[in-house]
């Protein structure tokens, strides 16, 4: 008799991240702040990163739009009900535990000053208006979150 095989299938773990849509105020409207990948995939996003294991939501946010751009947040993080999971393509060894990625959306406003990317991470950003971010960002979850947070400001707008 043949031996018998059982796959174990381990579950699968995502590692808990932030996508943070980053914009200022400008004479001729909102601009959108998007960066050139390069670490793991190439293609254009806004700001996000990864939820260290003891920190609090807040703290990663502020944490990862310095890291990856040097801006400081004006005012106060906004919070949408927007969340989501991928699967990376492939395996990462900076992140052997993890399948993928969950995430939940964020805007913040920042300060007009000269970007200064993460050039591990990134090689070029751009300051763009809602419509050329939007066809300039690679996934499809982001230009979601690209829309949501513009509807919001949008909205915002007509109230005052």
């Amino acid at each position: 008799m043949g031996k018998i095989e059982s796959e174990v299938k381990m579950p699968e773990k995502f590692r808990k991240a932030v996508f943070i849509v980053t914009y200022i105020r400008t004479e001729k409207g909102i601009k959108y702040l998007i960066l050139k990948r390069k670490l793991h995939w190439r293609g254009w996003e806004f700001p996000k990163g990864g939820v260290k294991k003891d920190e609090n939501i807040e703290n990663a946010i502020k944490r990862e739009v310095k890291e990856e751009t040097g801006l400081e947040i004006k005012g106060k993080i906004k919070k949408f009900d927007f969340h989501g999971s991928y699967k990376y393509k492939r395996n990462y060894s900076s992140r052997p535990e993890y399948s993928g990625q969950s995430f939940s959306l964020y805007a913040v406003e920042t300060f007009w000053k000269k970007v200064k990317v993460d050039n591990r991470e990134h090689s070029a950003y751009k300051w763009l208006s809602f419509n050329d971010a939007l066809k300039k960002i690679t996934f499809e979850n982001q230009k979601k979150s690209l829309k949501i947070v513009n509807n919001w400001l949008e909205n915002e707008k007509n109230k005052s």
